[in-house]
């Protein structure tokens, strides 16, 4: 347990007086994190997007989404410890719990380097100290090989798609993708295939087809969440002179034990342009 008065990745005071006995969260990655750490059977209340491990909160509570949970019924179960993260959360939802007296945990994580900060601290408060250690390090072993020769040759400029306006919209159809400053973004730079970037925008770009494709990507991510894509979506890019990987969306958003493997599939992907 972490000494001292509590503070989370904000600085927000966490009024606990010992590990929490209960927990409640309000993010898939961090639930996932809880019952890879041994606690999922201490978690009473989950979104209905937490579904990793298979099974592991089958008896927990569902409580709508990570932008519209329930608060109210959240409030009832009085869990000792919500988890919450700035990027998935509404500030005002987090207000609602503190102002009924629930403690909550919130975490930023807005590149690679800020997980073992963060993983630590969590296993502290968690009573889990040993394993937010061994995450930390696993990621941080990862960082270094990356750093010392886990990527050949140069960087691959890549793009990371997460979303579309729709074919029926034709040449004016939009689509998203991952910036450099998310933590998407990050973890592809770390790995050695930094996103382009179209426009201003360096969290989540917005272009035309015509715009990206100028950007030079040379590797076209199709991940599986939050917009899920499919053959039809990878089949707009078969004239691109770039390799199209459709794949799953966790490795790359849900940071926390999936991490470690994230870096090396990445790393993979990129030595093989070179």
């Amino acid at each position: 347990m972490l000494k001292g008065p509590l503070r989370d990745d904000l600085g927000a005071a966490v009024p606990l007086d010992g590990p929490p006995r209960t927990l409640a969260s309000l993010v898939p990655s961090l639930s996932e994190l809880v019952a890879v750490w041994g606690r999922a059977d201490d978690v009473v209340a989950v979104t209905e997007y937490c579904t990793s491990p298979d099974g592991a909160f089958d008896a927990a509570v569902r409580i709508r989404g990570t932008k519209n949970p329930d608060t109210a019924r959240l409030i009832a179960l009085r869990p000792d410890l919500v988890l919450a993260d700035q990027e998935e959360n509404r500030r005002i939802d987090v207000d609602r719990l503190r102002d009924a007296g629930i403690a909550v945990w919130v975490t930023r994580v807005r590149g690679v380097a800020d997980v073992p900060v963060t993983v630590r601290r969590l296993g502290g408060v968690l009573d889990r100290e040993a394993e937010g250690e061994a995450l930390a390090e696993a990621v941080l072993a990862e960082l270094e090989g990356g750093a010392t020769g886990g990527v050949v040759g140069r960087s691959t400029p890549s793009a990371c798609m997460i979303w579309r306006d729709g074919a029926h919209r034709g040449a004016d159809e939009q689509w998203w993708s991952v910036g450099p400053e998310t933590f998407a973004g990050d973890l592809l730079r770390a790995a050695g295939l930094p996103p382009v970037v179209v426009g201003d925008d360096r969290r989540y770009p917005r272009s035309a087809l015509t715009e990206l494709r100028a950007a030079g990507p040379e590797v076209v991510l199709l991940p599986d969440e939050p917009y899920a894509f499919d053959d039809d979506d990878a089949a707009v890019f078969a004239e691109w002179p770039a390799t199209v990987l459709r794949c799953s969306g966790q490795p790359l958003f849900w940071w926390g034990p999936r991490t470690p493997e994230a870096l090396r599939w990445l790393r993979g992907v990129a030595a093989a342009q070179n």
